[in-house]
């Protein structure tokens, strides 16, 4: 905070003395002149005679704000610790998942594979079966057959 008002203050005078001179400017070193009053607020704020209305001096502010910062650092790497368990257990659930799906794979082309098999037995033990029919019903066929053609030739 202390750090924040002293480039305010810098920010604002700065703004006052040189605002509308900053787009016209063609030269690198154009507000030297602007170090005199830098030195001096540095040193204003430096000093640790100066306190503020508070009483508190401007290093005591110094150091509450560095405790701030050490807070919500703490809390950020604290956070940060709580992500990397999260993001360890998310490996080892994607890990676990993968090897599941693995399996699962590999158990669903074995009953693919078992599911040709058995298509294939079937379809063997079918062609068996039409196989028996038609040596057992040929002879039948045949005999009505000669029937039919012997008395189409007799009648016609």
């Amino acid at each position: 905070k202390l750090a924040f008002s002293y480039l305010d203050e810098l920010t604002k005078e700065f703004e006052r003395v040189y605002g509308d001179k900053v787009e016209g400017v063609r030269k690198p070193y154009a507000f030297v002149g602007f170090d005199t009053f830098m030195s001096k607020t540095a040193r204003l704020y430096r000093d640790t005679r100066s306190a503020t209305a508070s009483s508190e001096s401007n290093l005591d502010k110094l150091n509450g704000e560095l405790q701030d910062v050490t807070r919500i650092m703490t809390k950020n790497m604290e956070e940060l610790l709580w992500r990397g368990d999260s993001l360890d257990r998310m490996s080892h659930l994607s890990t676990s998942l993968r090897s599941e799906s693995a399996k699962y794979r590999k158990a669903a082309r074995n009953i693919n594979t078992q599911g040709t098999f058995i298509y294939f037995h079937c379809q063997t033990i079918l062609a068996d079966n039409r196989i028996a029919l038609i040596r057992k019903w040929a002879p039948v066929g045949a005999v009505g057959l000669f029937i039919i053609v012997f008395i189409y030739a007799k009648f016609f």
